[in-house]
């Protein structure tokens, strides 16, 4: 099932298109209040856009003069928060959706079984929402959404709420589960969309301002909100003179495509924390991008100390930092080799 969505909330200054391939999964990533759950909402037929249209698989749902009640869209949405009926046990909750489509109570609950053993609950079925854990009860709603047979899945940050140790365990049932399914995955964390999506779409102010195959915006991402949940380094500039020119003065130099840009082409440097050196003064030595900057914050990260400056950041060493004395409000320049750069046109 293929979706194409567009959709023009004004009230909350939310502007996007979203293109969805039969049995593809997209994952949207963006900030907080950019604009992804109104998207998944527009498509659920929990909000109607001012303006838009909402297609699956040629059929129209959302549009001026078509409005297909959330009901009847053949779409489930899978949130935060399990909302399994407490008053029923594991497997009537995950055969509810089967019967509501007037399947008979014992092929329902065949159903229901078949499910649970996907997402590797069965041994839970007689219990109730209130006896299981956040994981578990996580994994039973992952099993209600698809019992249903829906013709799109849209999950909404299903493992936010989540301890972190059990988050590779749903992860993986997910991976397994979502395979040959149309899918819409909105997330904050980086390994859901690289386990789990063909193609990733950034949102942010209400506009989408990227999207491709999920490795390639994960390791060149064009705006500082992929570039920072990626884990990487970004400046922004124009090609001038074979370097990237920044608004202050800063010039980058590193790997370039074929064919080079032309001067004046928008361009981003990026590089990772791990490449950045940091100093008190300026090194000599093989030539080297020197960003002077400001430190803003010390935190520590895996055996090392992650040294953020703004919108950049470097990973030292325990000993580094303490020899340098490293302080929120301290001058320091950092040092990139430019074999550790990427620049790409935007």
């Amino acid at each position: 099932m293929s979706l194409e969505l567009s959709a023009r909330v004004i009230e909350r200054d939310v502007d996007v298109a979203l293109e969805v391939a039969d049995r593809e999964t997209v994952a949207v990533l963006g900030p907080n209040g950019a604009g992804k759950s109104t998207l998944l909402a527009v498509a659920a037929g929990l909000l109607r856009p001012d303006t838009g249209r909402v297609v699956l698989d040629g059929v129209e749902l959302t549009g001026p003069d078509v409005w297909v009640a959330p009901h009847a869209r053949r779409i489930a949405l899978l949130a935060q928060d399990p909302l399994l009926f407490p008053h029923l046990s594991v497997l009537d909750n995950v055969a509810f959706g089967p019967r509501s489509r007037g399947v008979r109570r014992r092929a329902a609950h065949e159903q229901a079984r078949s499910w649970l053993e996907e997402v590797g609950v069965a041994d839970l079925a007689v219990r109730r929402p209130g006896q299981l854990s956040g994981g578990q009860a996580q994994r039973v709603a992952v099993a209600r959404a698809l019992a249903a047979d829906p013709r799109l899945l849209l999950l909404d940050e299903p493992m936010a709420a989540l301890d972190v140790a059990v988050r590779p365990a749903l992860r993986q049932s997910l991976r397994r589960v979502l395979a040959d399914r149309t899918v819409v995955l909105v997330t904050h964390d980086v390994l859901d969309a690289l386990l789990l999506a063909d193609r990733v779409v950034v949102v942010d102010g209400g506009r989408v301002v990227e999207s491709g195959p999920t490795t390639e915006v994960l390791t060149r991402p064009r705006s500082p909100f992929t570039a920072r949940i990626a884990g990487l380094n970004m400046v922004r500039g124009v090609w001038r003179d074979g370097a990237l020119d920044g608004a202050d003065g800063t010039v980058v130099t590193g790997l370039t495509p074929d064919p080079l840009p032309a001067d004046g082409d928008r361009v981003v440097a990026v590089f990772r924390p791990s490449a950045v050196s940091v100093f008190r003064d300026p090194p000599g030595g093989s030539p080297r991008n020197t960003i002077t900057t400001t430190v803003t914050e010390l935190e520590p990260f895996a055996d090392q100390v992650r040294v953020r400056a703004g919108a950049l950041a470097a990973d030292v060493t325990t000993p580094a930092a303490a020899e340098l004395d490293l302080v929120p409000g301290l001058r320091v320049v950092f040092s990139i080799k430019a074999t550790e750069v990427a620049i790409y046109p935007t």
